[in-house]
């Protein structure tokens, strides 16, 4: 069966675009504008990845990702956020949370494809 991908984002250009990038992959695309939205379509139906963003209104990436790595029924899957963020400490707050891997605004396709593809064999 397809990937199931969850893209969180409260930009609808930012999800348009990773949507645009990953649609020709043959992935079961899934989108989120916040994180209460996220969790609970990861309880519904856990995607096989999730793009996380890192700002959001209310609960931020850091906070989404450290539930769903908190949850024995949904810390198997990978989360790779997306940020704009370059600093150290952002990634340093990623990684305490549980995420797996990153990718830096603006995203190239072929990076995001191959970052995506790693870690979905990992999984499996």
């Amino acid at each position: 069966r397809p990937a199931r991908i969850l893209i969180v984002d409260d930009q609808r250009q930012n999800r348009d675009l990773l949507e645009i990038m990953l649609s020709q992959e043959g992935f079961v695309l899934l989108t989120a504008v916040r994180g209460d939205e996220a969790l609970a379509i990861v309880a519904q139906q856990p995607p096989d990845l999730i793009l996380l963003d890192v700002m959001m209104p209310g609960m931020d990436g850091y906070q989404v990702a450290a539930m769903i790595k908190g949850d024995l029924a949904t810390r198997h899957i990978p989360i790779i956020m997306v940020t704009a963020l370059h600093d150290s400490n952002a990634r340093m707050l990623g990684l305490r949370a549980g995420v797996d891997d990153f990718l830096s605004r603006p995203v190239d396709r072929a990076e995001l494809l191959v970052r995506v593809r790693n870690l979905l064999r990992l999984k499996a």
